[in-house]
């Protein structure tokens, strides 16, 4: 991020995030709310001497600039890499803090003290189908649904990886990416207390997140399918699982893992789910160029647990205060402009490139 826009705005995003964290764990316990929310640490392991090098220059740059965020994070390297983090073959490693809960339980706490008002027409089952191209002479937007036509003066655009589908400037902008995830379990687990990123190279990472009940939820498994893009690029089927993933996270925990070569633990589950993957790698926030009064909260790629609650807090301010985005406490770099919607880059099939590029090596 610092290498590609700076230091300064790479900052400004690393302080987002950990304000994100903070916010989240102020809200849950000021409202009491159920979704098995902890407080942990994060553990970012890398297994590439290579990428670790690169990594540990780029934190060195951010310490040296004094950026705040890097006070709360330390680097281990790597004499203490493998013992320290407990992942076999690691080179390196971060700790630092962050947090993990269950979304769809904070969600329908947050739905449903939002329902105690009466302003508020919450539908959980009724399709768009289609946005107008313009206003109307009242400045209104025609939103057609599986239920009839709606108007509405301002509409709001959280639809992620299906925003294309509404507004079709953002084909190839935010790209529906079909992932896979599993939840792993052990008759008698050992201790993990923390959260994991075990990253194999500068694109090939797992995520690891450890559940109150014991169970453990892996996803990724990049390695096994990213070169065939028919499988996850711009795929919006979440009934279906990536086949040729599905095996890779049985005996995941043996393999990485010391001391759980003799745990017993299994692939009870393995599902599938559709990220947006935004073109520039950067989430899109704030107004829809030449739509008046429409805005979007989208393109998160994979990443929106660490940012979306903020975010969200900052685009209503905008919607409902009519502040502009300077104003919102949102990073600057997420903020959504022609220029962006204009651009061909497409980090993704650069990946894709590259891939392909070593694979014929």
């Amino acid at each position: 991020m610092a290498s590609k826009h700076g230091i300064h705005a790479a900052a400004e995003i690393a302080e987002f995030e950990l304000a994100n964290v903070e916010a989240v764990k102020n809200y849950v316990l000021e409202n009491n709310v159920d979704c098995d929310f902890v407080l942990t640490q994060a553990v970012d392991v890398q297994l590439s001497e290579e990428h670790n090098t690169a990594i540990k220059a780029g934190y060195d740059k951010l310490i040296n600039a004094g950026v705040g965020a890097t006070k709360r994070a330390f680097y281990i390297d790597g004499k203490y890499a493998e013992t320290i983090s407990g992942i076999k073959g690691a080179k390196g490693a971060y700790k630092y803090t962050t947090g993990h809960l269950w979304p769809y339980k904070l969600i329908h706490h947050l739905f449903a003290e939002a329902t105690k008002h009466d302003n508020l027409n919450l539908q959980t089952n009724t399709r768009a189908t289609r946005i107008s191209d313009f206003p109307d002479a009242n400045g209104n937007w025609t939103i057609t649904t599986s239920r009839g036509l709606l108007k509405a003066r301002k509409v709001i655009m959280a639809t992620n990886a299906y925003t294309a589908a509404l507004l079709p400037e953002y084909r190839e902008k935010i790209i529906p990416y079909r992932a896979i995830c599993s939840r792993i379990v052990a008759p008698n687990p050992p201790m993990l207390a923390d959260s994991y990123a075990i990253r194999f190279g500068p694109s090939d990472f797992d995520y690891l997140i450890p559940r109150p009940d014991g169970s453990i939820i892996v996803g990724g498994a990049r390695r096994d399918y990213f070169r065939h893009t028919e499988d996850w690029y711009g795929s919006v089927d979440d009934t279906k699982v990536i086949e040729r993933a599905k095996d890779y996270f049985e005996g995941y925990m043996q393999r990485h893992f010391r001391g759980w070569e003799n745990s017993g633990a299994r692939t009870d589950q393995v599902w599938t789910g559709i990220m947006g993957y935004s073109s520039d790698q950067l989430p899109r926030i704030g107004r829809v160029p030449d739509r008046e009064n429409v805005f979007i909260m989208s393109g998160f790629t994979g990443h929106g647990m660490p940012q979306i609650f903020l975010a969200a807090k900052g685009l209503s301010r905008m919607v409902l205060e009519d502040l502009p985005y300077s104003k919102t406490g949102i990073p600057r770099l997420f903020e959504e402009t022609q220029a962006r919607l204009q651009s061909k880059e497409n980090f993704l099939k650069d990946m894709i490139d590259r891939q392909a590029s070593l694979a014929k090596m």
